[in-house]
């Protein structure tokens, strides 16, 4: 059993009632333990598998936060040596870096072992991500701009919060339908961001279910790549010193992409829709809707012209995440 304090929410007082002895290590990611070139990076090429700094005496609150924020990587002349040592509970630390990532918190922790008086088991952060555990949780009419004979279905489970919905357009008429699946981007989507394409794909997806008669906009709660809108900002950061969307994701500490689609084949089925027309660049959305049951019959482009602001970012997609035209 591990005990664990999140270092992004801790402070040093924290930390002395927490580890009173000094003997707590800090568990990072190994995508961040590469950025801070720890030895021992067998598990590198697994940017989220669990990574454990072993204490030293120079490791306070204060060099553990320059451990996990890159904000300070510039700015901070790290110590050490730092050594990665083996991880105890590796089940329990990989579910330690997902909590972080559902809470949308920087993925680092003191560690130290703990007892089950107030323990949160496996299962339960489990639980908070299992598609299968998804339920249709409430529908109504919505007409909306260039599609207003248009339905919106909510979506969830009984352990997470956030709802994820679906947009049906248009009445089914027997083919298979034109779906969308459109990560949560406030950025983009609401405030009009130039960094990406978000908001742009949106509305030409919306309008091209229209004027196909029939389609399904999935609009998951994935904001950032699943890492969460602070961490997306962070990411943002970290991209105007010149690193590009991947690499910020792994300096963070996190997968390049945390996204789940499983969670959208799960809404398709409890729509009765499991043959699709997928209107997408992103081959990986194709192969996980496949691996979970979703017949893709057609993957169908959709590219816009960047913008002086996200050529880099439509790029980096092309170049090192496999979209494709």
């Amino acid at each position: 059993m591990l005990a664990l304090l999140a270092i992004e929410t801790a402070d040093a007082l924290r930390l002395a009632e927490f580890d009173p002895a000094g003997v707590a290590g800090v568990l990072l990611s190994s995508g961040r333990a590469a950025t801070l070139r720890l030895d021992n990076q067998r598990e590198a090429a697994t940017p989220d598998a669990p990574v454990l700094v072993e204490r030293a005496s120079w490791l306070d609150f204060d060099a553990a936060t320059a451990l996990a924020d890159p904000a300070f990587d510039l700015a901070v002349p790290l110590k050490g040596p730092y050594r990665a040592v083996t991880v105890p509970a590796p089940d329990a630390a990989a579910a330690a870096l997902r909590l972080a990532r559902i809470a949308g918190i920087l993925p680092a922790f003191f560690v130290r072992a703990g007892d089950a008086s107030d323990a949160l088991p496996v299962a339960a952060i489990d639980a908070h991500e299992d598609a299968g555990r998804l339920r249709i949780a409430a529908r109504a009419r919505l007409p909306v701009a260039h599609a207003e004979d248009a339905e919106i279905v909510a979506f969830r489970t009984p352990e997470a919060a956030d709802e994820h919905v679906a947009l049906l357009i248009g009445q089914p008429d027997g083919r298979a339908p034109l779906v969308r699946l459109h990560s949560e981007c406030l950025t983009g989507d609401a405030l009009g961001s130039l960094k990406c394409d978000c908001g742009p794909q949106l509305d030409a997806a919306i309008a091209a279910m229209q004027a196909d008669g029939w389609g399904i906009l999935l609009y998951l709660r994935q904001e950032g790549r699943g890492i969460g809108l602070v961490n997306k900002l962070r990411a943002y950061a970290l991209q105007d010193q010149g690193f590009d969307t991947v690499d910020a994701n792994t300096r963070l500490g996190f997968a390049i992409d945390a996204r789940d689609f499983r969670v959208a084949a799960r809404m398709l089925d409890l729509l009765g829709q499991r043959r699709i027309r997928l209107l997408t660049n992103n081959p990986e959305k194709v192969a996980q809707l496949a691996a979970a049951g979703i017949a893709v019959i057609e993957r169908v482009p959709h590219a816009l012209p960047p913008n002086r602001h996200n050529e880099r970012y439509l790029a980096t997609k092309r170049d090192r995440t496999g979209h494709q035209l």
